[in-house]
């Protein structure tokens, strides 16, 4: 994205905090105000300083107090602006993040199947961070910064329109200089940005897989990979801090030389004009040196946030880049599946993954209610494939999947989904205890529904030898071991009841022993409902009711166990090299 649409992008977001910005706004003008009117009244005080034994105290006191209450004004309007603006920018955090997040339950599997889930995760929370960090500077200084140049000016102008033509003609140089260092900036921390992300992914991705790196002793490997990533995100992140480092010192060099230049024109002002009609004081000259500095300090304040704003608005166009994603076609306004009777129709269905790489061409199959049919085949065979497009996780390119006569695309997703009940080879339970693990398909369900779950799959033995039983919580790394999560997954289906069940290499972790038991929990189960069984040990599936042999995306067998047998074709082929 380009900055004029990460701005509206911003602006979209700022919007119903308009109330505030203008409350802050006006804080700022305050503090600006209250600011600009010391020096001014600290000039009036030294030319109430005439000599030795020639002062005048009162007004100069009374001079003091007005300027303790101009300094009280500008602290609280400070201070108020200051909590104004914490609330808009960590409530557009919040919101921002929050619509990141949504985001992602809305994008197809195709775009997170495509991505690194650490460089998502990294949008989320390390750029939507720094992107805060960024708004909150330029809230607080930028605006602040602005005004009080612009004060100045008018001040300036107002009292000597020599002095202030002074400061406007060196003034374009720190503009100059500003301006070309941020466009590099915005470059430089827009590629620190992106290398931080590909390294989050990597750390993610290393970690998640330790054991399987350490299997293969890939350590020094990922070491070295590591440490070229590392070496490339230094690299990136020496040149931005070099980029955000340098306005610093340059808008300084600028503003000594509208200083001096404000110094020697003033003091030739009031060698000049001594014993005129309209002298030129040193009180005044001391008002003007005071405000140089005052013009000066925001300028090497806004170069400071200008650096940190354009890795804000580089972290901003990431994020706003990815909503701007394209989301799964909505199904508002279609109508509910219902519970199904579990007719399913696949009807001439082509379909790949990516275009010009063929997968699944043609692929017919028809399925009574309450029938098993397994699916088996060599790895690649597109047997995993079939269940996405059963689940609808993917729309076929051609023909189309039906359940009870009815095409999967003309039904809601949710009242699709919940029809089905899922068992895959991947485990997957959240950080929560075992009973809203269970529960999570039907919250409603009572205690001895779960309970008669969990012993129907023989899991309630080593549940109650938990530490605190269906209340302990589990999901993280060594809690449990694959089997036993492997079983409360299958517990999880068994609590839900679908009309429709699929069962993707479902006990591929469990020992032969607990296996078999859960087979008879599994026949149990599948009593009377419409079931595919994707599966590599054929033993598990001798009973199905119909197999489908898959090879290179096409059905190349169907039949029985024993039919398929008998024809001594590719199944049997497979059957012999197990046994």
């Amino acid at each position: 994205m380009n900055k004029r649409e990460t701005f509206k992008g911003i602006l979209r977001y700022l919007k119903p905090y308009a109330p505030l910005l203008c409350i802050s706004v006006l804080c700022a003008l305050v503090n600006v105000a209250a600011q600009l009117a010391v020096p001014f009244l600290i000039g009036r005080a030294v030319d109430f300083i005439v000599g030795a034994g020639n002062v005048d105290y009162p007004a100069i006191f009374r001079l003091f107090f007005v300027i303790g209450v101009c300094i009280a004004a500008a602290f609280a309007a400070q201070f108020a602006m200051s909590l104004i603006n914490n609330r808009i920018v960590y409530h557009v955090l919040c919101a921002v993040r929050m619509d990141t997040f949504s985001k992602f339950q809305r994008l197809p599997l195709s775009f997170l199947d495509s991505h690194a889930y650490g460089e998502i995760a990294g949008i989320v929370l390390t750029d939507a961070e720094q992107f805060a960090d960024g708004l909150l500077l330029g809230f607080t200084q930028l605006f602040t910064g602005v005004v009080t140049i612009l004060g100045v000016l008018v001040i300036l102008f107002v009292l000597r329109w020599e002095i202030a033509l002074v400061v406007v003609l060196v003034t374009p140089l720190s503009m100059f200089a500003a301006r070309f260092i941020s466009s590099h900036t915005y470059k430089t921390f827009r590629r620190q940005a992106e290398v931080r992300a590909d390294q989050t992914a990597f750390i993610d991705e290393a970690i998640g897989n330790l054991k399987v790196v350490k299997a293969y002793t890939h350590e020094d490997e990922n070491a070295a990979f590591f440490a070229e990533q590392n070496e490339e995100y230094r690299k990136c992140s020496l040149r931005a801090v070099f980029y955000a480092s340098t306005p610093n010192p340059v808008t300084r060099f600028v503003n000594s030389l509208v200083y001096a230049g404000v110094a020697l024109t003033g003091a030739i002002l009031a060698i000049s004009t001594a014993g005129t009609a309209v002298p030129f004081t040193v009180g005044a000259l001391t008002t003007c040196l005071s405000y140089c500095n005052q013009y000066t300090k925001p300028f090497n304040e806004i170069t400071e946030v200008l650096a940190e704003f354009q890795n804000a608005l580089a972290c901003a166009g990431r994020i706003f880049a990815l909503q701007r994603e394209e989301e799964q076609p909505s199904d508002e306004g279609l109508p509910d599946l219902g519970r199904a009777k579990g007719e399913v129709a696949l009807t001439d269905v082509s379909f790949s993954y990516r275009p010009g790489q063929k997968l699944i061409e043609h692929f017919n199959v028809s399925v009574g209610a309450g029938k098993r049919v397994a699916i088996v085949g060599p790895t690649g065979c597109g047997k995993t494939t079939v269940i996405n497009l059963l689940m609808r996780f993917y729309d076929v390119n051609e023909g189309s999947v039906a359940v009870d006569g009815t095409d999967v695309r003309a039904m809601t997703r949710a009242s699709l989904r919940r029809n089905y009940g899922m068992v895959l080879q991947e485990t997957w339970l959240k950080r929560a205890t075992v009973r809203e693990n269970l529960c999570m398909g039907r919250p409603d369900c009572t205690e001895e529904e779960m309970i008669a779950a969990a012993k129907a799959v023989h899991a309630h033995g080593f549940i109650r030898r938990l530490s605190k039983g269906y209340d302990t919580v589990v999901g993280g790394e060594g809690s449990l071991s694959e089997g036993q999560k492997q079983l409360l997954c299958v517990a999880r289906v068994m609590i839900c009841r679908p009309p429709m069940l699929i069962l993707d290499e479902a006990t591929s972790n469990i020992d032969t022993r607990t296996e078999r038991l859960v087979q008879d929990a599994f026949a149990q189960l599948m009593e009377g409902r419409t079931c595919f069984i994707v599966a590599h040990r054929l033993s598990t599936i001798q009973n199905a009711d119909l197999i489908l042999v898959m090879n290179a995306g096409q059905i190349v067998e169907q039949g029985t166990h024993e039919q398929l047998l008998e024809r001594g074709g590719f199944y049997a082929r497979l059957y012999n090299a197990q046994f």
